[in-house]
This record gives C-alpha cells, structure tokens and sequence, in this order.
C-alpha cells in the first residue's frame, strides 16, 4: 500500500500540488484580493475562471513557492458548496496559512501599506523562525516566516519552559 502511495499514484497529481494540502480560500471580492495579495505578498495570479453571472467562480495565485485557489464566496456554485468569507462568519476565521518567505520584515512593510493589519510585528520565535501574523482585507489571518535556525525537540521543549 505505501509503494501504491508513494509511486504510481504520484503520476495523476500535478507538481504544483504533489507535497501540500492547498487552501482554497472564500472571499467577498476575489479580484479585489487578488488585487491586494499581489500588492502586498508578491503573489502571481496563475489563471482565473469566471462564474456566469459575474465575480470569480475560481482563481490560483502563488505567493512565495505556495499555491493557493481562492474564488468569491457568493457566486451561486460557490453558495450551493456552503463556503464562506471570513466576513459572514462574524469577521473570524478558522485557518491560518503559513507560508516560508526569504525576508519577513519586508513582505511585512510590503503587505502594511498594501492594507493588511500586522496582528504580530516581525519577532524571532522559540522555534528559530522570524514571524509576522498578520490579516488582509477579506478577513484570512497570515503567518508568514523566514527561517532563522533548525531547533531540535529537545530545545524547542526547553525554549517553551523558558518562556513559561
């Protein structure tokens, strides 16, 4: 079963999401967002469909190494799926996307004057990452992070009883 796994069935499975689990994420104005994750995240837009009626049924942009699918949450394929924007949930979320950035302190300049609310400036963490928390304008809450050292369990564990 683990050769089925990892052979045969790799070849249905398009190298763009071959070792992820890629979020799709809902917004009340996809082209917007688009708009801004380039703005603020260097994102690249990769295509785009629109739904018959207006908006965007589905859409795929990259940010970093990172792909991620995203369309307006009320079009009517979409409203017939039960997906939602962060801004019908009462402006809360319940995902958080992580993504690996060479340099976080710029993409945190970068995505500020592009609108975004830094919720955590750029700090270096316990677990050898320096890390921005921030939301953009739908409402989806980024952790975004530049890799500073490799902590082994044993010192991650260490560092958190420090910190207390």
């Amino acid at each position: 079963m683990a050769e089925h796994a990892a052979g045969t069935a790799d070849i249905g499975i398009p190298d763009r999401y071959r070792y992820a689990v890629v979020p799709h994420i809902m917004v009340d104005d996809a082209a917007a967002a688009i708009d801004f994750y380039r703005r603020a995240f260097g994102a690249r837009e990769d295509f785009r469909i629109d739904a018959p009626g207006g908006g965007i049924l589905h859409a795929e942009i990259t940010v970093g190494r990172s792909a991620l699918m995203l369309g307006d949450a009320s079009v009517d394929e979409a409203e017939a799926g039960s997906f939602a924007a962060p801004s019908s949930l009462g402006g809360g979320t319940s995902v958080t996307l992580h993504v690996f950035v060479p340099d976080v302190d710029a993409l945190a300049e970068r995505a500020e004057a592009a609108g975004a609310e830094i919720l955590q400036p750029p700090t270096d963490m316990f677990h050898g990452d320096r890390t921005v928390i921030l939301k953009d304008p739908s409402g989806h809450v980024w952790v975004f992070l530049t890799h500073l050292e490799d902590v082994s369990e044993e010192e991650l564990r260490r560092r958190l009883a420090a910190a207390g």
